[in-house]
């Protein structure tokens, strides 16, 4: 007569056998941390934001100008729903550059109490770079942007990371009115 093998015992036997044969684990590589954000491009000038800064990037969007107000006030667009004032941040830091209107984009910040669009000469899109690569030591820059720029990460060339709050607390930029 014949033993019967209980089917759970013909799965330990199975598994066994897999592991004896299977092949080890790959090594893992160490992962490094990394920052990631937006780069966009203003007078001249590539930059980068942290991704939580920017609640939305639009096409420029067709606006209403606005009278009595400092020339890098574009105006207000309707998006939306949503009256969204725009700034041109490369007039705002006194750059004459004529961009093409494809290139531009409009970075939204929605925060707090701000609700602004900041019109960039071009968006550069997603960059990532390692945590270790950041410097408080900056650069040779401009001095408009010094208030606002809190670093850089160092690679083959600097990227310059722009603090929106800071430019959402100076002075300059919220006196907009002649």
């Amino acid at each position: 007569m014949a033993e019967t093998i209980h089917p759970f015992d013909i799965l330990r036997q199975l598994e066994q056998r897999c592991r004896s044969q299977a092949i080890g684990l790959p090594a893992q590589d160490v992962l490094s941390e990394t920052w990631s954000g937006v780069g966009f491009r203003v007078a001249g000038q590539p930059m980068v934001a942290a991704m939580g800064e920017v609640s939305e990037i639009l096409h420029e969007p067709r606006y209403t100008a606005l009278p009595r107000v400092k020339t890098w006030v574009r105006g207000v667009a309707n998006v939306r729903g949503r009256l969204l004032p725009i700034v041109d941040l490369s007039r705002f830091f006194g750059s004459t550059l004529t961009i093409p209107r494809k290139q531009r984009r409009v970075l939204v910040l929605d925060r707090d109490d701000l609700f602004v669009g900041l019109l960039v000469d071009e968006l550069l899109g997603m960059q990532h770079f390692p945590v270790n690569h950041f410097s408080t030591d900056l650069p040779t820059l401009d001095e408009v942007f010094r208030p606002f720029v809190v670093g850089a990460y160092v690679q083959d060339t600097p990227t310059l990371v722009f603090n929106f709050r800071a430019l959402a607390r100076d002075q300059a930029f919220l006196d907009v009115a002649i």
